[in-house]
């Protein structure tokens, strides 16, 4: 029989999730992961990792990659990520990412692949497509079960990716023993999804063109504010916590209650005009991120910093890693090295 787990520390839950090195990091990454991340390090034995080989997936310039993995690290770090309370590293710097992948590819389905909603999106329209972004799923898969993870923090637009990671670990479970931990995805109730300012009716993003909707985790105290004093609300002057028929205004009053700790519902019995919580809305989001922008300054001033951290991560991740790959190759039959 294989062993399901090897933590250090049995008591604890193994918590893993990644982040791509996709450009600066905007509202919807801190508070609806990152920030969260960091209340996960104290109490879970927890696994964070810049995904750099999903980048690939995309056309991006050589240098501009490494730098956006070190600029995302660097803010992850800022944000409050603690290589004493967590694994912190880059994906590439596992070698074993990349080789459960394949074993993963050999019992995932074409069809269960196709049915992945990103890929629908990512795809549409296109004649022709990578056969990276096709099974990039599975990569996300191997991220996870390599980690014995029991849940995997994830915003609602990932649920389907951890879904996928444990019909894949059952499947494999099925066939070859007890072999890898089947992973449970944990969402955020509140500040799951950071709406955009300009278009509340959808997420977010980076990946979509909206300057004056996205706040960026490294915008100044006026940028910030003249994003909130800008975004889109109604005109029926009632403050109220209602999603469907006035998100624009529901969009500020979760950042506010996610700012400051309360309910948007709460937060909502305290303003009647909408200019007045705009403002505040405003000055919240400018303290949250203060001491997150002071931190950043202070981690790039020294240069070798970042790298010698992300090293000593990865060190930490390739042990659990290869202990997890060397059970899963085993079970499947590859004969190893003497």
């Amino acid at each position: 029989m294989f062993p399901t787990r090897a933590y250090d520390c049995p008591l604890m839950a193994r918590v893993l999730s990644g982040i791509q090195p996709s450009g600066d990091l905007h509202l919807g990454n801190y508070l609806g992961a990152i920030r969260n991340w960091v209340e996960d390090q104290g109490d879970n034995d927890a696994f964070y990792c810049v995904v750099d080989l999903h980048a690939l997936t995309l056309d991006i310039d050589p240098a501009e990659l490494r730098a956006r993995t070190y600029d995302t690290a660097l803010d992850l770090l800022a944000a409050g990520l603690d290589p004493d309370r967590c694994t912190l590293f880059v994906q590439s710097h596992v070698v074993q990412h990349s080789q459960m992948a394949w074993l993963l590819e050999c019992t995932a389905t074409m069809g269960e692949l196709q049915r992945m909603t990103q890929f629908k999106e990512k795809t549409a329209g296109q004649e022709s497509i990578r056969v990276g972004l096709f099974i990039y799923p599975v990569l996300q898969t191997a991220d996870i079960v390599l980690y014995d993870a029991d849940r995997v923090p994830v915003g609602d637009d990932q649920r389907q990716h951890v879904e996928l990671a444990r019909d894949v670990a059952i499947r494999f479970n099925r066939r070859f023993g007890d072999v890898l931990v089947v992973p449970t995805a944990t969402i955020p109730t509140t500040g799951a999804r950071v709406m955009d300012l300009q278009h509340p009716e959808r997420k977010m993003s980076k990946s979509v063109s909206s300057p004056l909707g996205t706040i960026l985790i490294l915008d100044d105290p006026a940028e910030i504010t003249r994003k909130v004093k800008k975004a889109v609300t109604d005109t029926d002057g009632e403050v109220r916590y209602d999603p469907e028929h006035k998100p624009g205004l529901s969009n500020l009053l979760e950042l506010l209650a996610v700012a400051t700790g309360r309910k948007p519902a709460e937060v909502a019995a305290g303003y009647t005009r909408y200019g007045d919580l705009k403002t505040d809305t405003a000055e919240a989001l400018v303290e949250l991120l203060r001491p997150l922008q002071a931190r950043r300054a202070e981690l790039a001033a020294d240069p070798g910093a970042v790298p010698a951290l992300l090293a000593r991560g990865a060190a930490k991740a390739r042990e659990v890693a290869a202990a997890t790959y060397d059970r899963a190759a085993e079970a499947v039959g590859l004969l190893g090295p003497a």
